[in-house]
Parts: structure tokens; C-alpha cells; sequence
């Protein structure tokens, strides 16, 4: 199927998944084409992370998942394939290589008990083919220092407790960028820092995407974060797409009553603090700021 008169890189059909009698997603349909960033936005609990996990093959035995992910590998006009019918193995040689994916918490994601340094090698060894030992250390200081960890070669043997949650996170970017894969999936990846670092990692992110031509799915609760990375938005609510669309009409012409939810419900400097915030999720959403 082509979208935009384009094939896809990633073609998720009808995506459905259930942990026991509880749907987590019900039958979604997205689709990101090659060097895209999609934004996939939606409250706590939407689907938005299982979703992505779906497509990482992490969601482990207790999810039932039906639908089709299609994922065009770089080998042909042949190549697509449906990750949800691959195998373990098969999907281990995806992950890291084609398909990255940093995740919400640095801190848990993270081994605490070691190096940074080697946790970055890791990530390019399981890949690294031919390469020695020496060469994957020297991938990963390079990764290191294309992410703006200052002094990199030095810090390669210090834990993560020694870093900052900033840091931390950027170590994660750059464990999912050594391989330079072809799609990254970036879940939550601000959530647990100021503004301030907030802004510098989405700084970095975009600079990376642009600079690496990749195709990206970020994933946040917060539209205005959305808006400014991604070209597409899809909205997410209680496990469905509610609206799709060109990121600047969706951020100022919302059509469904959830997305103008969301929306009037993020404060500006405008905002009367007298009064109390729209709830998401209401049927009469008051107006943007």
C-alpha cells in the first residue's frame, strides 16, 4: 500500500492488543514513511507505549497482538515484512540495527552497576560484525561525543548515578543511534527533565533526525512538545487514533473534541490562573489559548 505516493517504511494495519480481557489498543492503523517524524500524542494510558513496544517486539507473552506491522527492510523493492510474524532471533538482528528506541526512564533503562561506556559498546558489538574491541570502544566515545557528553573518553568508565538525568538521557540517544538505524522510536524522552534540558535534548534529537535523515516516532502526552518535532500527528485516545493530520492544521484547526481537549488544557503565560485547567477528555472543551 503507498501513502502520499509513497511506500511506508513502517505500515502498521489494524493493530489490535489485548493483556487478558483488557484492550490496550483497539485496531489502530499508522503509517511513517521514509525520514519522517510522526508524533503520536495521547494521555497516560492511550496506547501510545504499547504501541511502540508492538513494534519493537517487547511486549512479551502476556499481550496478544493481531494486525500486521510491516517494515520495508533496505535490501529491495521486495523487502517488506511483518514484524509480528518474525521470530525472536529475527527480530533481535532488527533491533538496535533498524529499528532503535529510547525509552522514558534513563535511570531503569540504564544498568546502574555498569560502565556508560560499555553499555554504549554493547549496543554496537551486538552488531558490529568484523570490528574489534578496540574499534567498538572507538565507535562509542564517538557516539558519546556526537550526543554532547563533555569529555567523553574520560567519562567511558563512569556509572550512570555520576551523570545528570540530561546526560542519562543522551547516553540513551546515543545507544540507539551507534548502528544508525532507519527508524527511532523516541517514547516519552523529556518526560523526567526541567525545561531547560527538555529543550536542549529536543534540540539534539532534531539535529540527529535531520543530519541522519531518520525517520522517527515520538511519542509524547504533550502536544506542544509534538509540535515541535513532528511534521504528522496522530492522537491518541483509550486505545484508538481519534485524528491524524499535518501537524500545524492539526495544533490550530482540531477537529475531534479530544485533540481541542488536550489543547485548551496546556496553560499559557495568557491563562487565567483564577481559573480551573479544561479536562481532557471532555465532550465541550473550552478554547486554546
Amino acid at each position: 500500500m503507498q501513502y502520499d505516493g509513497r511506500m511506508p517504511l513502517l505500515d502498521i494495519r489494524d493493530l489490535q492488543i489485548r493483556f487478558g480481557a483488557a484492550k490496550a489498543v483497539r485496531g489502530i492503523s499508522l503509517y511513517i514513511n521514509e525520514g519522517e517524524v510522526l508524533g503520536l500524542v495521547g494521555e497516560s494510558g492511550s496506547g501510545k507505549s504499547a504501541t511502540a513496544l508492538a513494534i519493537m517486539g517487547l511486549l512479551g507473552r502476556a499481550a496478544q497482538v493481531t494486525g500486521q506491522i510491516l517494515w520495508q527492510r533496505a535490501t529491495g523493492p521486495s523487502s517488506e515484512i511483518d514484524l509480528l510474524q518474525q521470530g525472536s532471533e529475527s527480530l533481535r538482528q532488527l533491533r538496535g540495527r533498524e529499528i532503535a528506541m529510547i525509552f522514558q526512564e534513563p535511570m531503569t533503562a540504564l544498568n546502574p552497576v555498569m560502565q556508560i561506556g560499555k553499555q554504549v559498546a554493547e549496543c554496537a558489538a551486538a552488531h558490529s560484525g568484523a570490528w574489534t574491541g578496540r574499534e567498538v570502544k572507538r565507535r562509542a566515545i564517538a557516539a558519546l561525543e556526537a550526543v554532547a557528553i563533555p569529555e567523553a573518553s574520560r567519562r567511558y568508565s563512569d556509572y550512570p548515578h555520576q551523570f545528570s538525568g540530561g546526560q542519562r538521557q543522551r547516553i540513551m540517544i546515543a545507544m540507539a543511534l551507534i548502528n544508525r538505524p532507519r527508524l527511532l522510536i523516541a517514547d516519552e524522552p523529556t518526560t523526567a527533565l526541567d525545561v531547560t534540558v527538555q529543550a536542549q535534548v529536543l534540540t539534539l534529537l532534531k539535529e540527529l533526525q535531520q543530519q541522519h535523515g531518520l525517520a522517527m516516532l515520538f511519542i509524547s502526552h504533550d502536544l506542544a512538545v509534538v509540535g515541535q518535532m513532528a511534521s504528522r500527528v496522530a492522537v491518541m485516545r483509550s486505545g484508538e487514533v481519534v485524528e491524524t493530520g499535518d501537524c500545524a492544521r492539526l495544533l490550530t484547526q482540531p477537529v475531534h473534541a479530544y485533540t481541542k481537549s488536550l489543547l485548551a488544557a496546556a496553560p499559557t503565560l495568557r491563562t487565567d490562573r483564577s481559573r480551573r485547567l479544561a479536562m481532557v477528555g471532555t465532550e465541550t472543551p473550552g478554547q486554546c489559548e
